[in-house]
């Protein structure tokens, strides 16, 4: 391992605050450290225009791709929440209109997961229409 040298740095007191107060952000343990990899990240950034951009694009699509997941999963689960409040609404109003006895509510559960999973989750409300309207005749 190479044997860091001293070196003096003259910095604007505004500037030096910045790097204080961003430190933590950098995941930096000191202000040396702070100061090389912004200097490997501004070199890498200076080095794009002549392909070697190892050093600044790395950390930079990891942010953009970090960004695009986090704001993927805020939907979703924000969809899953709503849809799942929906799905429960009409289960109380199927369960209030309707006697199901226990047996047949578990029968049913059985069967719509192997259904599910035999469907990968894609539900078809003309294939359960088609279904539950069939005479016996059909089977």
């Amino acid at each position: 391992m190479e044997k860091k040298e001293k070196q003096a740095v003259w910095l604007y007191p505004e500037t030096k605050e910045l790097m204080v107060s961003h430190l933590k952000a950098a995941n930096a343990r000191s202000q040396s450290e702070f100061i090389e990899d912004a200097i490997k990240f501004y070199a890498g950034y200076l080095d794009c225009n002549s392909g070697i951009a190892t050093e600044y694009l790395a950390p930079v699509l990891t942010s953009i791709i970090d960004g695009i997941v986090k704001g993927s999963e805020y939907r979703i689960c924000r969809g899953l929440f709503k849809l799942a409040v929906e799905s429960a609404m009409q289960s109380h109003i199927i369960a209030a209109v309707n006697d199901v006895d226990d047996e047949t509510v578990d029968d049913l559960r059985g069967m719509c997961v192997d259904e599910v999973r035999h469907i990968n989750g894609v539900i078809n409300f003309e294939k359960a229409y088609d279904y539950q309207n069939r005479s016996d005749d059909d089977e």
